[in-house]
């Protein structure tokens, strides 16, 4: 799990020569015709990936905008843009850089930026070095409007005191008035086995009381690769249900892909029964489409409110595994009859597809 592609519109300029002949005089010279001005057509189309690189992708949606997120390794890297679609031409700017040694100075993965009680707050995983067994959960805090502007500061570690083990991939869960941290973390310090836990917020920097489990490994397309792995939880929720889709297997394989779990609005997250979860993938793998290992997502609307869109990371070969060769997709999905979602297969990379309604 360690953890852009431009795109072109054509333009036709018509050329028009101007032509004042006449059997007494020299031709003059024609008056170039000076690019339009006015609107032009929009492009309708995009294809995947959206960047070449891109490993854990992330996206929040605010006042128009859509802020976009991924590992990079060393920093905190946040893209602006109006149009999902146009990812690759919106600028990168650095929020934070991991300090030269320390507890958060390597390793920085899988940041999630969340708007709360009127701030913004940035979750992402680092550790000292060690990687296996020092990854941690950190926040960052912004009090501007525009999260690309204004300072961040270090809130600290985000942790479960009686149970602070190596943790990753958090990700904030809104339900019955209350807020809960989920992540993907070991049962202990001796085990490399990843399991989701959730632990209720006291804000949005602390966590209160003990981290509950809600899914482990237990499938054997769960247990693909070096490692039995659940990580990287999101959340959607969708008519009445609550939904966490998590992927699964390690990601040196490619067989990484995204597992279900299910409950309704209205229940106790922390009640890992009031959880069902999928004995089947939900998402995996299409070699024809050129997607290894699909997993590692997000959700967003478009822009006119009327789609809902799946982001998630693929690799474009076999055996590519955790590398950044990993790049970023995106691709509609829809719910079906019993309200579950659809997220269907992973689309061909290279292929014109319609964007996003209201784009």
């Amino acid at each position: 799990m360690l953890h852009p592609r431009s795109f072109l519109v054509s333009w036709l300029l018509i050329g028009l020569l101007a032509s004042g002949c006449s059997s007494k005089a020299p031709a003059p010279a024609p008056t170039p015709t000076p690019p339009p001005t006015g609107p032009t057509t929009p492009a309708t189309t995009y294809s995947n990936p959206l960047l070449s690189s891109g490993p854990d992708p992330w996206v929040y949606q605010k006042d128009g905008f859509y802020y976009y997120m991924a590992t990079t390794g060393n920093n905190v890297t946040l893209r602006k843009t109006a149009k999902m679609s146009e990812l690759g031409n919106a600028p990168a700017t650095v929020v934070w850089t991991a300090p030269s040694n320390g507890a958060n100075s390597h390793d920085v993965w899988a940041p999630e930026m969340h708007f709360l009680d009127g701030k913004w707050y940035i979750y992402f995983t680092a550790g000292p070095g060690s990687c296996c067994g020092g990854q941690r959960l950190w926040v960052l805090e912004n009090t501007a409007t525009d999260p690309t502007t204004g300072s961040w500061t270090e809130k600290g570690r985000i942790f479960s005191s009686s149970e602070d083990f190596w943790a990753i991939d958090g990700t904030v869960l809104e339900q019955n008035g209350q807020r809960y941290l989920i992540w993907s973390g070991h049962a202990n310090a001796s085990t490399e086995e990843q399991r989701l836990y959730i632990s209720k917020m006291a804000n949005p920097w602390t966590l209160t009381g003990p981290r509950v489990e809600l899914s482990r490994p237990q499938y054997s397309w769960e247990q693909q690769g070096v490692l039995p792995v659940n990580e990287g939880p999101e959340i959607l929720q969708h008519d009445g249900k609550t939904f966490l889709v998590y992927s699964a297997s390690h990601c040196t394989t490619d067989d990484y892909a995204l597992g279900l779990l299910s409950t309704t609005a209205t229940a106790d997250p922390l009640v890992p029964t009031a959880w069902t979860k999928s004995a089947t993938p939900v998402f995996v793998k299409n070699p024809t489409a050129g997607a290894y290992g699909p997993g590692h997502n997000t959700f967003f609307k478009s822009k006119d409110g009327q789609q809902d869109w799946l982001l998630y990371h693929a690799n474009s070969r076999p055996g590519q595994g955790c590398s950044n060769d990993r790049n970023p997709r995106m691709q509609p999905f829809t719910y079906r009859a019993d309200g579950t979602p659809d997220f269907g297969t992973p689309v061909s990379i290279g292929v014109a597809l319609p964007r996003p309604s209201g784009e």
